[in-house]
């Protein structure tokens, strides 16, 4: 095999999605595995619909999620000359020709097709003229395009290294342009062109580029050009087999990485959109994927996409995650929910992180978790209340436990708990029935971290303060 040399070639027209990220991400294992080269392209050659903006939040994508390059970006769009170039180098040798048909004319051919129920296909009406025809239309100013002289019979084979051969008849083509009006390179020709220039050994994209691949070898063959090794990877579809898009959620880094996932949980789940490792693992290094992953088991099926099962895997990560990484990481959230501001009690965070983050499954649902930690201002959840807030003596419990609590010197949960203990067997009750309510007190929630360490983080004062409240609160619900 020749020298790994592959490419990631995004057009910057939208954000990164995660078949492009998958794409990127499919090339860079390839590449790190085979200690090749990964190239970084952009396909800006539609001018109209490729923004600056889009570009960097492409790049900024890939370097979040830590897939870097060894060469590039290089812009398809400052390589014109090139493009046009090989396109008339190709009509100087006959294998491809100036096209000088209007749009008039193109429609009535299309509409000809039609009524003999063919499919719309260019006649090729210019593809014989003379040199003093094309002289006299290039005299007269009028606008032409560049065609490819596409062989009318025999296969063209693309050899995939995922799926096998696959055949199509060159007759299915008509004699398709390369060059067109305005002097910019079709998708098709451009690719080709720099594919060699950037001596690519093996092109990884996604299925749906398959169908413009016969295409491309015709090209290869008529510029004489050695053809790289093929592998197309099969399509993400949405949980109910469909196309996947915007509505069935979050599709692109950028949004995954605002909803609080961790760049490592998309890049291993995203692997699993194909490929698994030999031993059927579902969670994974990175370091992993390098050293195992090959071509050969790509799988050909459609990957499904799944948010519940990368939002499982972010939970395991999030768990696992070194814990000032994820302080760190949770912070942002924090002041973008305006729970804290600038200057904020880091150690503080990293505790209250700590006791919260088993549960949690996003960095987003953590700093919701956190909300009560900061604001003494919320609401009791409605079930809660109905359950223990409105049971027969829970406000006399709670009076009980303010005045123990008011006794405990050092606040802590083994001091905190004991003393609720000793009150559990004083009332003679269940601990339930003081500790359901407490949680229910102090953070407005049933559910959460251990109901001491929720007090040994909100510290004596505020603990007090918060039961106190939720006791006028109880009264009020029962009219006194």
């Amino acid at each position: 095999m020749r020298d790994v040399r592959v490419r990631f070639a995004p057009s910057p027209t939208g954000n990164l999605h995660i078949g492009g990220a998958r794409t990127a991400l499919f090339n860079w294992l390839f590449a790190r595995h085979n200690n090749g080269k990964m190239i970084l392209r952009v396909d800006d050659t539609d001018l109209e619909r490729s923004t600056g903006d889009s570009m960097k939040a492409i790049i900024d994508g890939l370097k979040w999620l830590g897939i870097d390059w060894d060469e590039g970006p290089i812009y398809q769009s400052k390589r014109l000359d090139l493009y046009k170039n090989y396109a008339d180098n190709l009509v100087k040798e006959g294998k491809a020709y100036y096209c000088f048909c209007t749009k008039e004319e193109l429609d009535e051919m299309r509409n000809e097709a039609q009524k003999a129920g063919k499919p719309p296909m260019y006649t090729g009406k210019c593809r014989n003229l003379s040199a003093d025809e094309v002289k006299k239309y290039m005299d007269e100013g009028k606008k032409y395009v560049i065609r490819l002289k596409v062989p009318k019979e025999g296969k063209t084979i693309v050899h995939d290294i995922i799926r096998g051969d696959v055949e199509f008849d060159n007759s299915t083509f008509d004699d398709f342009i390369i060059m067109k009006s305005d002097n910019m390179p079709t998708y098709n020709f451009a690719t080709v062109i720099d594919d060699y220039d950037l001596k690519i050994s093996h092109i990884i994209r996604g299925e749906e580029h398959l169908s413009n691949t016969p295409k491309q070898i015709l090209i290869y063959e008529a510029l004489g050009f050695e053809k790289p090794n093929f592998a197309h990877v099969s399509m993400i579809l949405a949980p109910d087999r469909s196309k996947l898009s915007k509505r069935h959620g979050a599709t692109s880094v950028q949004e995954f990485r605002d909803l609080g996932y961790l760049p490592e949980a998309i890049i291993n789940y995203i692997t699993l959109l194909g490929w698994i490792p030999s031993d059927g693992e579902e969670v994974f290094t990175t370091e992993k994927s390098i050293k195992e992953f090959t071509l050969d088991r790509v799988s050909k099926n459609p990957a499904i996409y799944d948010t519940k099962k990368l939002t499982w895997l972010n939970g395991i990560y999030i768990r696992n995650c070194d814990i000032d990484r994820l302080t760190k990481e949770v912070i942002p959230f924090l002041i973008n929910k305006g729970l804290i501001g600038d200057n904020y009690d880091y150690d503080y965070i990293k505790k209250i992180v700590s006791a919260i983050r088993e549960r949690e499954k996003t960095l987003n649902e953590i700093a919701d978790a956190m909300s009560y930690y900061f604001n003494d201002e919320f609401d009791y959840d409605e079930k809660g209340v109905k359950k223990y807030f409105e049971k027969n003596g829970v406000d006399n419990i709670l009076k009980e436990a303010i005045k123990v609590l008011d006794k405990v010197d050092d606040f802590n949960l083994v001091e905190t708990e004991k003393a609720y203990r000793d009150l559990i067997e004083k009332l003679d009750i269940k601990s339930g029935d003081l500790f359901h309510p407490t949680r229910l007190a102090i953070s407005g929630r049933t559910f959460g971290p251990g109901l001491f360490d929720i007090m040994e983080l909100l510290g004596k004062e505020k603990t007090i303060e918060r039961i106190k409240k939720a006791v006028k609160y109880i009264e009020n619900l029962k009219g006194e």
